[in-house]
């Protein structure tokens, strides 16, 4: 038997529109798509089609350049 969770739909209507809202702030203050989805505990697509929903440019990749190693 799977133990993998059923998928969840997104929700419609005013109450996906405040969702997407309060994670819009979040983002805007800061945070990481994929922080956002793990301390809301939904995925990182659903949180993105959430932020893309509500109007939110996206920051570019960030992160440190890796380094090189070797030589």
């Amino acid at each position: 038997m799977s133990r993998k969770t059923p998928a969840r739909k997104l929700m419609a209507g005013p109450a996906r529109d405040q969702v997407a809202t309060e994670l819009r702030k979040r983002y805007e203050n800061g945070d990481s798509v994929r922080s956002i989805a793990e301390a809301t505990n939904r995925s990182y697509g659903g949180v993105h089609r959430l932020l893309a929903d509500a109007g939110v440019t996206f920051r570019s990749r960030g992160g440190e350049m890796r380094k090189k190693t070797g030589t």
